[in-house]
């Protein structure tokens, strides 16, 4: 089996467990934070700056490689691994929910989806087979059923634009949209393009491990039903999908605190798309080991960043002769340049007025030093949950993070007992 975790510690109060994950690229330490490279490269930042954020296991999109610059040429050139110069553990996702949320639909059926390219409009199917076939060629270690993923809550009823925007471009939203029928029609073919996926890969469990996909919206009962039928199937990891595009954070709370003991105990249990500190933490209190989000990069190149307290928007007026650090006490380049061995005028951080500078300049530097440090808040946080999991100092943990506050407050009675 090409993925295996081993279990290390678990929380005596809660389902957390911290652990390591063995793959053919070396192992990860669990729970993880999987930065995301869509296109084999998070934005501006070269991987030995990415490892320095602590990143031990990246992420990679199916459905963008695959329409630039193709998985047949990324296989000529070794596999991802070498095309991208990351030597270690990579997990791409199957492509499903970017087939959805960004493709010109043209039909979906039983088979799989048709879909305009973003890149040439050239029509292109998408199965579970093709899916397989393109994650095998990019050779991750770490490979993700292809599913069907719906809006999760119902986009007549949801004032975000994204929910019926999603739902429009699946074909299905219009008057006669019924969004329980949905969700019990994605769940059900989820469940069939599984046992197809696994058909399709079989020879390769031991150079890849391919995950199984739960959805089900955000009713409980359905989530049951798909995780029944996901587990029925063997595999090395279970995730679960359809989370954070739209719920609140109660409802995230719900959803995931009642799936993940659903999941074998042994094997890697993955939340993917999530999320905000307060949402992974929660998650981990419920079991999860493995996340990902576009959210530190994206955010970092927007001038964004994230601190222990709150984001803080580095395009404000009343950062422009601000000399301080993005946040005091961290430790990443943008923060502690000394610490990496660059040298900088008196040792000093890059200020707050520098960064701002750049961003409004247009300048590359500062959307790579507030990604760097995004990144590596995620990192931090994930280090102090490791630890906090040591002696359940999850009290603790929350008063050093102020932002995971909520997440504590979701466990009622938590907080007295821990610490």
């Amino acid at each position: 089996m090409a993925v295996r975790l081993e279990i290390l510690e678990r929380s005596r109060l809660t389902r957390a467990r911290r652990g390591r994950v063995h793959t053919p690229h070396g192992s990860f330490e669990t729970p993880a934070f999987m930065p995301v490279g869509t296109k084999a490269s998070l934005k501006g930042l070269v991987p030995p700056l990415v490892r320095a954020t602590g990143s031990e296991i990246v992420l990679s999109n199916t459905y963008h490689l695959m329409l630039r610059p193709g998985a047949e040429l990324v296989a000529r050139r070794g596999g991802l691994h070498r095309f991208m110069g990351w030597p270690g553990p990579i997990l791409t996702d199957s492509g499903g929910y970017q087939v959805y949320s960004l493709a010109d639909i043209g039909s979906m059926s039983e088979d799989g989806v048709r879909f305009k390219s973003v890149v040439d409009g050239s029509t292109i199917e998408m199965t579970p087979e093709v899916a397989m076939d393109v994650q095998q060629k990019l050779g991750a270690d770490i490979v993700m059923a292809f599913d069907d993923c719906p809006p999760s809550v119902d986009p007549k009823r949801s004032s975000a634009a994204r929910d019926r925007m999603l739902a429009a471009r699946a074909g299905a939203f219009g008057e006669a949209y019924d969004h329980e029928r949905r969700l019990d029609a994605s769940m059900e073919r989820t469940a069939r393009w599984l046992e197809r996926c696994k058909r399709a890969h079989a020879g390769r469990e031991d150079e890849q491990a391919l995950f199984g996909i739960v959805q089900g919206g955000t009713d409980l009962e359905r989530r049951t039903r798909s995780a029944e039928q996901v587990t029925n199937v063997e595999l090395p990891g279970y995730a679960i999908g359809g989370v954070a595009v739209g719920e609140g954070f109660e409802e995230i709370v719900s959803v995931v605190g009642h799936t993940a003991p659903l999941l074998p105990e042994e094997k890697p249990r993955y939340l993917m798309g999530v999320g905000y500190e307060k949402d992974i933490l929660a998650a981990v209190l419920s079991g999860v080991d493995m996340f990902d989000c576009v959210l530190p990069t994206r955010n970092g190149r927007s001038a964004n960043a994230f601190t222990r307290e709150g984001q803080i928007r580095l395009k404000n007026a009343r950062f422009a002769e601000d000399d301080g650090p993005i946040e005091a006490g961290c430790d990443c380049l943008a923060c502690d340049p000394g610490g990496h061995g660059w040298e900088t005028v008196e040792g000093r951080p890059f200020s707050r007025a520098y960064l701002r500078h750049l961003f409004l300049a247009e300048e590359m530097l500062g959307p790579i030093l507030v990604s760097l440090h995004n990144v590596r808040h995620f990192q931090r946080l994930m280090v102090d949950i490791r630890a906090a999991m040591r002696e359940d100092g999850w009290l603790d943990l929350a008063g050093r993070w102020p932002v995971c506050e909520p997440a504590l407050a979701a466990f009622p009675g938590l907080a007295e007992r821990s610490g």
